[in-house]
């Protein structure tokens, strides 16, 4: 039923591992293991802080008039890291000046700390900071389980609808 046609631009997935990894995160959502929490987590670099110089604006009548102006100050760049708990909807987030392995991984032991002694299975893209070679953390925490969506196929990952939502707004 997908019309590609109708679609301005797509991505097709090249990974040979794709309709199994494919498979493994459809069946999470549709089918989480019992007693655990499925979470989407993703980061969404280079948001730009800006402040508004001018919030409402009071007109001759009395009224005022909420909004913005286009008037700001810059404040550098954060990255926001967010994870979605797919059951809930629930997201907790954490923002950080940069997006290394060492931001991913604090931001994960905050969502662990979030879940005491409960199975977590994390829905994450391939990015080099999400898989490194030599993984301690992990073997640190057996209870989380890292499920990687196929290559080109991020949008698998619930929480890219989140980050789509709240770049449009």
């Amino acid at each position: 039923g997908i019309s590609l046609e109708r679609r301005r631009s797509w991505c097709v997935s090249t990974d040979p591992q794709f309709a199994p990894k494919a498979a493994d995160i459809v069946g999470l959502y549709l089918d989480p293991p019992q007693h655990a929490v499925v979470l989407s987590v993703d980061e969404k670099p280079a948001i730009q802080a800006l402040e508004r110089a001018q919030g409402g604006l009071r007109l001759p009548n009395g009224k005022a008039l909420s909004g913005f102006n286009h008037e700001y100050q810059r404040h550098g760049t954060s990255t926001l890291f967010a994870a979605l708990e797919v059951a809930t909807g629930q997201v907790k987030v954490g923002h950080f000046h940069r997006r290394r392995r060492r931001e991913f991984l604090q931001f994960m032991n905050e969502v662990v700390a979030a879940y005491p002694g409960r199975e977590l299975h994390v829905i994450l893209d391939n990015l080099s900071t999400h898989k490194p070679k030599l993984d301690g953390w992990r073997r640190r925490h057996p209870q989380v389980h890292f499920h990687f969506t196929p290559t080109h196929a991020s949008w698998l990952n619930q929480i890219e609808v989140w980050f789509s939502i709240l770049t449009r707004q």
